[in-house]
């Protein structure tokens, strides 16, 4: 056994005895590391042991093995990395800057499946043949997905979609150039005056911080609950209540779906829910909640704001037979009252293109729409359209004609 291998061993041993969760305390399990190091280095003076030459970078390899994720921490600590995939131990991929890059880690089948057990034992969640699918939170916020044969071909396919904080407010979106000062400034007043706002983009849009920027603008006297598949939303505030689903267990009892969430929220006392992702049926009850005068938000996916609402108005369709779209147009145009739809470019540059606002009104089956903000010229700028219930904006004290003019005052 080599000295990193001395060293890592009783490094795992003392953290066993000491009872110290490697995950939650990765700090005393430095503390643990550079004592064993300094023990080592001490009996290996006037002995055959082999010397430890890097101290510093022994320390971190194994601090990583142990508190980390191994050979894929490194990943994790780069600010620049946004995702991190495997689709076998020998194809490793990360994202940066929008564009995927396929590294030179390679793992064993072992190795991916104890980093996929360490990974899911936070959240007490699991994957097996009876669950081959399983989404999870990591400590830092991160969100992982993992699918396993034979749902796949061969190997486990992980994904780590790490949690990177680069707004909070909407101040900061505009300094990263998602937004432009004037759209911001509206869409915090939309927040303020009580508007129902749906997000809507692709995969790796920012739809996630872009909604929880917009809840930082819920004035603070508000109680919010959230709704979740897995923990994201990040709520500035101090009254919210934040809920997950939970998967069945291994006897296929104790599921709950996000549809019976969402039910759940209302009777909490909510003055805001928010839905961090419409996938499903759920939608049909969230409309239920908006059109009864509780003001919320979601995100869902979609190519543009127009499919947006297209797509609120299919997704409670498969809440069962009864529900068709005579009640379910008309339900979404009186229910949701601005779209916001962002879209990663080229450069993987992520830009807010266009913000609509819904006025009400439908014809047949297709829903009228106002383009508050558009992408044009290779900038956002004001449209013609005006955002629906000008009465509630005046309520807060904002004036709606000013703002959408100049822009107004944060």
């Amino acid at each position: 056994m080599d000295a990193v291998s001395v060293v890592e061993t009783e490094v795992r041993n003392r953290v066993r005895v000491r009872g110290i969760d490697p995950l939650a305390d990765p700090a005393s399990v430095r503390m643990v590391v550079d004592e064993v190091l300094a023990d080592y280095a001490a009996r290996s003076l006037g002995s055959s042991a082999v010397p430890i030459v890097d101290d510093d970078r022994v320390a971190r390899d194994i601090v990583d093995a142990v508190a980390g994720l191994g050979p894929l921490q490194q990943y994790l600590d780069d600010p620049d990395i946004e995702e991190i995939w495997i689709n076998a131990p020998g194809r490793i991929f990360v994202a940066r800057g929008g564009r995927s890059e396929l590294t030179a880690t390679l793992l064993s089948r072992e190795q991916v499946r104890d980093l996929v057990e360490r990974m899911l034992k936070p959240s007490n969640r699991r994957v097996d043949l009876s669950s081959p699918f399983v989404d999870a939170t990591l400590p830092d916020g991160s969100r992982i997905h993992v699918v396993i044969p034979d749902v796949t071909r061969e190997h486990w396919a992980v994904n780590i979609r790490k949690f990177v904080v680069r707004a909070e407010r909407l101040e900061e979106l505009v300094r990263l150039g998602t937004l432009t000062e004037h759209a911001a400034r509206f869409l915090d007043a939309c927040v303020v005056s009580g508007l129902n706002i749906i997000v809507s983009g692709g995969t790796q849009a920012g739809k996630t911080t872009l909604l929880n920027c917009l809840a930082a603008s819920i004035p603070p006297g508000e109680r919010v609950v959230t709704v979740e598949e897995v923990f994201e939303l990040k709520v500035p505030l101090p009254d919210v209540v934040a809920m997950q689903t939970r998967q069945p267990s291994l006897e296929g009892t104790g599921e709950i779906r996000l549809r019976r969430l969402v039910k759940e929220a209302l009777r909490m006392r909510p003055s805001r829910i928010i839905v961090g992702e419409i996938r499903q049926e759920e939608c049909l009850d969230l409309l239920i909640a908006l059109n009864s005068g509780l003001p919320g938000m979601c995100s869902l996916h979609a190519n543009s704001a127009r499919d947006a609402v297209t797509k609120m108005c299919t997704l409670p369709l498969l809440a069962g037979e009864n529900v068709g779209h005579a009640f379910v147009v008309p339900t979404v145009a009186s229910s949701v009252d601005i779209v916001v739809h962002a879209m990663t470019d080229a450069r993987g540059n992520r830009r807010v293109r266009e913000i609509v606002g819904v006025p009400g009104r439908a014809e047949g089956d297709v829903i009228e729409l106002e383009q508050l903000f558009l992408w044009r010229d290779d900038e956002l700028v004001r449209g013609s359209g005006f955002p629906p219930h000008a009465e509630r904006f005046g309520e807060r004290g904002i004036d709606l004609p000013g703002l959408l003019t100049t822009g107004g005052s944060w």
